[in-house]
């Protein structure tokens, strides 16, 4: 049995994975930035 497209397949998830968890993480961290600043301009 040919193992490569479950290497692709691995490496296809993998990779996904990874660059949803940054864009996740990416605009979580703008939106806390934007409350940030929106808390800094209330004082």
């Amino acid at each position: 049995m040919n193992p490569w497209p479950f290497v692709i397949a691995a490496y296809a998830v993998t990779i996904g994975g990874t660059a949803a968890a940054f864009i996740w993480a990416w605009l979580a961290m703008r939106a806390a930035e934007k409350a940030a600043a929106g808390l800094r301009r209330e004082r």
